[in-house]
């Protein structure tokens, strides 16, 4: 079997070298290219022959989101791995909008990477466990003080309807649940994001893609 073709795109040099040497290490990998934004990473495309792209998002030029959208377009065999920092929901969900095959987080170990690039080779979809979760109607998103805190299906469900305007009463009739069980998951939700207001969580809500 031919070794899986790869392009790496980060604007940190020492981030595309420590990916480079990671992927090095394990046999069936060929890392034909390194790039510094999305721009260059198309560039790249129109001359080398390409199995995975190793997106990072945040990139001057063109960054990752833009770059995904317009290899999906222009070279619908080539796989995007979008390869960050940021776990929030909302940008999930727009990386996998824009065709994202695969989203991991840069916590990730060598193995694991390894593995994510084989199942996305073969056509399959890969996510970091923090990425799964959020998209199995759990999310992990950082609050006030930067503190990791995981939200459940049902206080993303209120979330996103406190954001539309609507009153304790009124969510509770939509999801059949007294207003007092929707004024408790609110209480939890300001007590977990660090947040104290209702303004507050519209915010939150509006940043973070649940509104």
């Amino acid at each position: 079997m031919s070794d899986i073709r790869l392009i790496l795109v980060d604007d940190h040099k020492i981030v595309l070298d420590g990916i480079k040497a990671l992927l090095d290490d394990v046999e069936g990998f060929d890392c034909v290219a390194t790039a510094e934004n999305g721009q260059k990473a198309i560039d790249l495309l129109k001359v080398f022959d390409v199995d995975v792209v190793l997106m990072d998002i945040d990139m001057p030029v063109m960054n990752g989101m833009e770059a995904t959208r317009i290899i999906k377009k222009e070279f619908p065999n080539v796989k995007v791995i979008s390869l960050t920092q940021h776990s929030e929901r909302g940008m999930v969900k727009q990386l996998l909008d824009c065709g994202s095959d695969g989203y991991l987080l840069k916590n990730i170990a060598q193995d694991e990477l390894a593995d994510a690039i084989r199942k996305v080779k073969a056509g399959e979809s890969a996510f970091s466990e923090e990425v799964s979760m959020s998209l199995a109607g759990k999310a992990v998103e950082k609050n006030a003080n930067g503190v990791e805190v995981e939200l459940t299906e049902r206080e993303i469900e209120i979330l996103s309807l406190i954001s539309e305007g609507l009153s304790s009463k009124q969510i509770g009739e939509k999801l059949f649940i007294s207003p007092r069980t929707v004024d408790t998951h609110r209480t939890n939700l300001m007590n977990k994001l660090d947040i104290h207001n209702i303004a507050g969580l519209i915010r939150f809500a509006l940043k973070n893609g649940y509104a």
